[in-house]
């Protein structure tokens, strides 16, 4: 059993920052990104009560102020700088679409969003941010940087020597919120994730007491995951910069060729990504762009066997974790010495569990979840400001596992089962049974409504020839009955999220808009 002081975990985003800086050093460098301009956490203290302040006088205390950015050095400063003064940074998925976007705005009584001429320009969302500014402020990162004074500077390094007074007349406590993420709504629609200091902090601490032995000072992560998904900032950015180490932000995961140049020039040691992304860099990689990464933490879909091998040419190992936003978002992650492939590892330390049984279900239950790392809550739709906090700190994950000797073992979703003809069948052990039939294609398997048996299954797959006939064979010889055989299959490309989940909703609404073809 990890030991894991909670108490430690009592500190806010910014004290946290202040506490890496003051243990590992001033010069010790935190953070980089495309540009190849390294800045030490000396630096990021300093940018951070600079451009703070400055955001400061533009917003109100405690204001949940819209954050539309990329993987830059940037989004890492303006995160710490408005914490460091009391705002709370209301991350934007500027992959949702605009009904999406504006939902969360309205659901966050958002007055403020800070965003990036050249990145809305880059990313050709002009459109989108014109429709976001009808009722709000948008404040552009180039102007406030222009606007600068040297006094700001000079008072900004001023501020740094005394960085402990200067939050401290921000009164923000640990249980005080830290961020407001949304959640994918990849089976379902978004909903405000309240994370508090604490939680975040608890997390970035929980991961490296678990893989003490694994995690070195000297490791260099690199995240490509955008930090409005709570992958990408948790176990890509804090994880390494509150625990010393180094995070390399990277804007988009899709630069499948660029990704892997980049990897070799920074020597990242640890990457972060999702099975989709994973299968893509090791395949448009040179012979040695991924020599220096000891471990992938892979999360947020299962891991395929033909990654682990594409990876292992590589010399890479990669360890598989599991997580949700309302839990900062890390649970459970493998270690090096505890990496059984399907699996997802043992639980964070502090972490306390149950199993529910679920009807229907026969081998394990569905996991809830408490610790320092749970939600602080979610933001009431109908009562502007309001969060409601999970019931006595227990958070229901959704999710069917098994736990063996401490090891985690996804079965699948509560969502993700349809019933047949009575029989609760699992829609993830179909997925795994195709996904062994035909290693080299992406699949997702979906259930639809059927008239006369309750629900159908619909195998979405981007393999041409996919042959329900041969997939029958297949899954017989593995024991499984005719019922768990997709009735249909669609060929077409798998919808992906921005985070690179698997986009549920839009592969529900793909076969039920084809139903009647198929």
């Amino acid at each position: 059993m990890v030991e894991f002081d909670i108490a430690r975990t009592r500190k806010t985003l910014f004290g946290a920052l202040l506490d890496a800086r003051d243990k590992f050093g001033r010069n010790k460098e935190a953070l980089e990104d495309l540009e190849r301009q390294p800045i030490t956490f000396g630096r990021l203290v300093l940018g951070s009560l600079v451009l703070g302040r400055k955001l400061a006088g533009l917003t109100r205390e405690r204001e949940y102020v819209g954050v539309l950015l990329p993987n830059v050095q940037a989004i890492a400063v303006t995160l710490f700088g408005l914490n460091a003064f009391g705002r709370v940074p209301a991350f934007l998925n500027f992959t949702a679409g605009l009904k999406n976007l504006k939902a969360a705005c309205d659901l966050a009584g958002m007055r403020t969003i800070i965003t990036s001429r050249r990145f809305v320009e880059q990313g050709k969302l002009d459109d989108v941010v014109e429709a976001l500014g009808e009722g709000r402020r948008i404040l552009w990162l180039e102007d406030v940087r222009g606007d600068l004074t040297s006094f700001d500077k000079l008072r900004g390094l001023f501020d740094s020597w005394f960085a402990r007074r200067v939050h401290a007349r921000a009164r923000l406590q640990p249980d005080d919120p830290a961020v407001l993420l949304f959640t994918s709504g990849s089976e379902g629609v978004p909903k405000g994730v309240v994370l508090s200091n604490a939680n975040l902090v608890a997390n970035a601490y929980q991961v490296k007491a678990l893989a003490g032995d694994v995690l070195r000072d000297d490791d260099v992560f690199f995240d490509p995951l955008p930090i409005f998904h709570s992958f990408g900032l948790t176990a890509g950015l804090l994880t390494a910069v509150l625990n010393g180490m180094k995070s390399v932000l990277y804007p988009s995961p899709l630069h499948y060729r660029q990704i892997p140049k980049l990897v070799a020039g920074t020597r990242a040691t640890i990457m972060l990504a999702t099975d989709t992304f994973l299968q893509g860099y090791a395949r448009a990689a040179g012979e040695n762009d991924l020599a220096s990464v000891r471990y992938v933490i892979a999360g947020a879909e299962r891991v395929k066997d033909e990654t682990r091998k594409l990876w292992a040419k590589h010399g890479t190992v990669i360890l598989e974790g599991y997580g949700a936003t309302e839990c900062s978002p890390v649970i459970a992650v493998s270690l090096p010495d505890r990496n059984r492939p399907g699996s997802v590892g043992p639980l964070l330390p502090g972490i306390e569990w149950r199993l529910e049984p679920v009807e229907g279900i026969h081998e394990g239950g569905r996991l809830h979840v408490r610790g320092p790392n749970v939600m602080k809550g979610y933001l009431d739709p109908s009562v502007p400001g309001q969060v409601n906090p999970p019931v006595e700190g227990w958070h229901d994950t959704g999710d069917i596992v098994t736990v063996d000797d401490g090891i985690v073992t996804i079965r699948g979703r509560a969502k993700r089962f349809a019933k047949i003809a009575g029989e609760m069948v699992s829609l993830a052990a179909i997925e795994a049974t195709v996904q062994g039939l035909w290693p080299d294609n992406s699949h997702v398997v979906v259930a639809i409504p059927d008239s006369r048996k309750g629900e159908q299954i619909v195998l979405i797959t981007d393999r041409a020839e996919a042959d329900r006939e041969v997939l029958l064979a297949h899954a017989q010889n593995q024991g499984f009955p005719e019922l768990w055989v997709p009735r249909s299959i669609l060929v077409s490309g798998i919808p992906v999220l921005g985070s690179g989940k698997t986009d549920y909703a839009a592969a529900v609404e793909m076969a039920r808009r084809l139903q009647p073809m198929l």
